[in-house]
């Protein structure tokens, strides 16, 4: 059986920086207003209603290595003006990479012409100035990792080093890779907003490959990785090495099933795609457009009654934490499922009009979700999972995008294990798991306490009653 324990040894400590520093930027957030200021002042010169405009830039570095060689070392650095302009409720966009006064002047012309020419919606405009975000709580997003090729390079060697000298069987990797990467931003509109923050995001990752000897040599691939603003919250090297390199051995042996229904186990990195799926199906621009199969869900029942979906944009470090969204209104902490029924949807300033209501202050997407259950206790862990689906199918991996949220058809490719009797009986691919999300919600009986970050999504393993599962 796999083993489940999930790498948890801390890296080299990084220096913590506050949301000031400038550490490997070549513009500071002083210029960058300026830059935000000027293109304001030249919209409302040549006659815009209201103006938009946001300076950025992002720098980084990612160094990929194979078997031992290095492979690829990319620097990457990028910067952007984006001006958006309203004539009436006409709006335009325009963006430019060359910060020179005449540059800012022609893509605020060039945003203004599009406005013109563009046809009226009455709901285009900036969001409101009551839902602005007048206080900016420092989140601690900026932890630069000044770490250089040669030293990114060590770290991917050694993590692939350490799934190669996990087994015999490990015979082959599709690489290692290391990404340090850092960004900042200013950005201000005309309905007195202003407002930026530094952030950072590094990441190491492997994929060993697995092999069994003889004729029919059977291969199997898995991968895992960390991912933290801070470098020294990143799991070891050795450590993620050895759990991607545990789980390709696990699905040695792997077998097909026939044909059949029956309960099914989403793993804790798996799981975060439901909820995900969720978001997608209660987000404004799904909702307005009516493309999205839990329409007109507020305050309807669409999970059972145990389970709680919360929302916290400040969380500090969080991946998906930020003072405010994308149009500079204020997130608010917030129960967005409460026992199984819908008490929120994902909205922006447009979709919010569109749809009659307020915005949730989520232009740009989710932030730190939960999806938890009542019925979950502290010793519900994986193995305690695979015993409350007694027999049936515990999945790993899925493939495809089977997913129809017009509907909530759901048909995706899937590999996993098993399980018979609380216990894992052999690896199983080449399926297919099928249902109906809304079917799928209504049918969750249990949420483990193996919670696992999957980006601005929280989750643990999921277990649904009942999907067909397509084998042979």
């Amino acid at each position: 059986m796999m083993k489940k324990t999930k790498p948890q040894t801390a890296m080299a400590p990084s220096k913590s920086h506050n949301a000031h520093a400038h550490d490997g930027f070549s513009y500071s957030r002083n210029f960058f207003e300026g830059l935000v200021d000027s293109a304001l002042k030249h919209a409302k010169k040549i006659g815009a209603t209201d103006a938009g405009a946001e300076a950025s830039e992002g720098c980084g570095l990612s160094v990929s290595v194979r078997k031992g060689e290095l492979e690829t070392v990319e620097r990457n650095r990028d910067k952007s003006l984006g001006v958006t302009v309203y004539v009436g409720h006409r709006r335009g966009n325009a963006s430019t990479s060359d910060f020179s006064e005449a540059a800012i002047q022609q893509t605020v012309q060039a945003a203004f012409d599009i406005a013109r020419f563009t046809a009226e919606d009455p709901t285009a405009g900036l969001p409101d100035e009551d839902d602005i975000a007048k206080l900016q709580p420092e989140l601690d997003l900026f932890h630069p990792w000044s770490i250089n090729s040669e030293e990114a390079a060590k770290l991917a060697l050694a993590c692939e080093a350490a799934a190669l000298k996990t087994s015999r069987r490990i015979t082959n990797s599709e690489g290692a890779g290391v990404s340090a990467q850092q960004s900042h931003f200013f950005s201000a509109h005309t309905h007195g907003f202003r407002g930026g923050y530094a952030s950072s995001r590094h990441s190491m990752s492997v994929a060993p490959i697995a092999s069994l000897p003889g004729k029919n040599a059977e291969m199997q691939r898995d991968a895992w990785y960390t991912s933290m603003r801070a470098a020294d919250q990143m799991a070891s090297p050795e450590a993620v090495g050895r759990y991607a390199a545990e789980r390709a051995l696990s699905r040695l042996g792997s077998q097909k099933i026939p044909t059949t229904e029956c309960s099914v186990l989403f793993e804790s990195p798996v799981a975060a795609g439901l909820l995900g799926g969720f978001v997608q199906a209660v987000s404004g621009g799904s909702l307005y457009r009516k493309s999205s199969f839990l329409l007109d869900s507020m305050g309807k029942q669409v999970f059972p009654k145990h389970i709680e979906i919360s929302e916290d944009p400040h969380v500090l470090r969080g991946k998906g934490s930020s003072p405010f969204d994308d149009e500079g209104v204020r997130g608010l902490k917030r129960k967005v499922v409460s026992g199984g029924r819908v008490e929120g949807y994902f909205l922006s300033s447009y979709s919010a009009r569109k749809l009659g209501m307020k915005t949730t202050g989520n232009a740009g997407g989710s932030h730190n979700l939960i999806m938890s259950s009542k019925l979950t206790r502290s010793e519900d862990d994986l193995k305690a999972m695979l015993q409350k689906l007694g027999t049936g199918l515990f999945v790993i991996e899925l493939m495809g995008q089977g997913v129809n949220y017009v509907t909530g058809d759901y048909s995706r490719g899937a590999s996993g294990f098993w399980v018979e009797n609380g216990e894992i009986a052999f690896p199983v691919h080449e399926i297919t798991i099928a249902g109906n999300l809304k079917t799928m919600f209504k049918g969750i009986e249990a949420v483990g306490a193996d919670a696992y970050n999957y980006g601005a999504k929280t989750i643990g393993s999921v277990l649904v009653n009942r999907m067909k599962i397509a084998g042979s």
